[in-house]
């Protein structure tokens, strides 16, 4: 069967392409470039804990090597230190893992080259896309320009997206959002391990916010935010801001060395489509965010884990229409509600309004920031999906814990069924439905005797029975959740429903509504989709 094209070569697109092989789906992945990335140690990546799972679980082996765990979290407000948070370890909170972008790129590209379901095509620049009701062809330019023919596209190819012009999908938004200068350098600062966010420092150049977060190698990465519409930063001028800086934080200007510098602009754009018919797009290329410390590479590899398990299910076994285009409700329903955050929140942050004209009910100034900065709140945690088209309609036997159905699972121990313990997150990405078990006790029993007690036979042939594939769990807890609930994950983490009891035939319509219901049988054939009617309740946003 054809492969999937992944147009971009960025990490969304590398990411992409091993989630789909992790699933037995072959890719192929389209490089503009020579498959080398640009080392440029002041573009950097903050991952929160749940898009680093997914990058460890797709094999990136650069991750220990080359990022960095922050220890803490300060915040200060010209001379005063305003919030100190430890992060990581058994007391702090989980900490965000700051890595150079070109190393993340390369590790994903290590990865790559010992996955035999995907090929990696350098020099090559997508020019042309037609589709038909059985898969896509594109056309490529460059040193090997050629026609390629895949099952399905998806562009990963960046905020200038060719893929997203060819299917002529508007891309509103917000143009220069945010300003900011960077430089990455080597040197001892105060609080080594920490990252700091410094409002209105007390030097003539700090401007109105400066922050310091730390990789490895006792490099640091330094952002000032510009005037929107302020002069063109001169390598003089951003000098004399770092040397005041440091000088503001050590006392003294101390040695460094100045590895890299630069300036860049954010947008907060967002495509009106992210499906036409076998076309899909992800990353850049569907959105832009990225301020008051929003982090738009977290939000295109969350893309990634949403829209793989999909497309694998449709390759595999034809998928419905519905299945397909959750993906654009979900994601863009996520993404445009971040957007919706950072907007109202930076007149806040930047110095107009009061918070409660813009943000009812809404915390702090400080806490905002944290949020945006950490991955917290509205402005950066997991994104859950209440609303989903796939959810299955309510039932009696439905039961409520910790997580709300649409959340992010917590990553709870469980017994997998060849009787070892991992995490659940561990099993996530293989394209099957999870049905967790929680047994408090089984901890202490021999797997071979709890597998033929209590209600584990009929739920296994329950989960037997299923219209999908699925896995069967056991954990001893889960948060909220008492003895003999079971859940239902999705192949990304999200939680279906939780039931009281074993319930074969609730559990089997929930199942179902989450493949979308059965392919019919023209899923091999498809045709292009008209317009959703329902399922994206996000088409007027931006």
């Amino acid at each position: 069967m054809d492969p999937v094209i992944v147009a971009g070569a960025g990490p969304v697109g590398l990411a992409l392409s091993l989630a789909l092989a992790a699933q037995g789906v072959p890719a192929v992945v389209l490089d503009e470039g020579s498959g080398t990335d640009e080392q440029r140690p002041a573009r950097t990546a903050i991952l929160r804990p749940d898009t680093t799972a997914l990058l460890a679980r797709l094999g990136c082996t650069t991750l220990d090597e080359q990022g960095t765990h922050w220890t803490g979290w300060r915040l200060m407000r010209r001379k005063q230190l305003m919030r100190e948070l430890p992060l990581g370890g058994e007391d702090g909170a989980p900490a965000p893992l700051h890595i150079p972008q070109h190393a993340l790129a390369r590790g994903l590209r290590d990865a790559i080259a010992g996955q035999e379901l995907v090929r990696l095509v350098t020099g090559s620049r997508l020019d042309s896309l037609e589709q038909d009701d059985r898969g896509v062809t594109v056309h490529t330019r460059g040193t090997g320009a050629t026609w390629w023919r895949g099952s399905h596209v998806v562009g990963c190819d960046g905020a200038r997206s060719t893929v997203r012009k060819l299917l002529n999908i508007r891309f509103p938004g917000r143009t220069a959002v945010e300003r900011h200068a960077v430089a990455a350098l080597r040197v001892d600062l105060p609080w080594p391990g920490e990252a700091l966010l410094h409002r209105q420092p007390p030097w003539p150049s700090g401007g109105e916010e400066v922050s310091a977060r730390p990789l490895a190698d006792g490099v640091w990465r330094l952002d000032w935010l510009l005037p929107a519409r302020g002069e063109l930063v001169t390598p003089d001028a951003l000098v004399t801001r770092l040397r005041d800086t440091l000088a503001g934080w050590c006392g003294a200007t101390p040695p460094y060395e100045l590895l890299d510098t630069g300036v860049y602009t954010l947008h907060h754009r967002l495509a009106r489509r992210w499906r036409v018919g076998r076309a899909f797009l992800a990353g850049d290329a569907a959105h832009l965010l990225g301020a008051v410390g929003t982090q738009g590479l977290d939000e295109g590899l969350r893309d990634v884990a949403n829209l793989a398990w999909k497309m694998a299910e449709d390759w595999h076994r034809g998928a419905t229409e519905a299945l397909l285009d959750s993906y654009q409700a979900e994601r863009r329903t996520a993404v445009a509600s971040r957007l919706r955050a950072a907007d109202q929140s930076l007149p806040i942050l930047r110095g107009g309004g009061g918070l409660r004209t813009y943000m009812p009910g809404a915390r702090g100034h400080d806490t905002l920031l944290a949020d945006g900065h950490l991955g917290h709140g509205p402005l950066g945690a997991p994104p859950s999906y209440p609303h989903s088209p796939l959810a299955p309609p309510y039932a009696e036997a439905h039961t409520t814990v910790g997580t709300p159905p649409g959340g992010p699972v917590a990553d709870v121990l469980v017994t997998a069924p060849d009787g070892t313990t991992v995490r659940l997150g561990d099993r996530l990405g293989r394209g099957q439905l999870l049905v967790v078990l929680v047994a408090p006790g089984t901890g202490v029993w021999d797997r071979r005797h709890w597998l033929t007690a209590g209600v584990m036979p009929r739920l296994a042939a329950a989960v037997d029975a299923l219209p999908v594939r699925a896995e069967l769990l056991v954990t001893e807890a889960y948060p909220g959740a008492s003895a003999h609930t079971v859940l239902l994950v999705r192949p990304d983490g999200h939680l279906v429903t939780a039931f009281g009891g074993v319930r074969p035939a609730e559990l089997y319509a929930a199942a179902d509504a989450t493949r979308g219901g059965a392919p019919s049988a023209r899923s091999s054939a498809r045709s292009e989709p008209s317009e959703p009617a329902s399922a994206d309740r996000t088409a007027n946003i931006n």
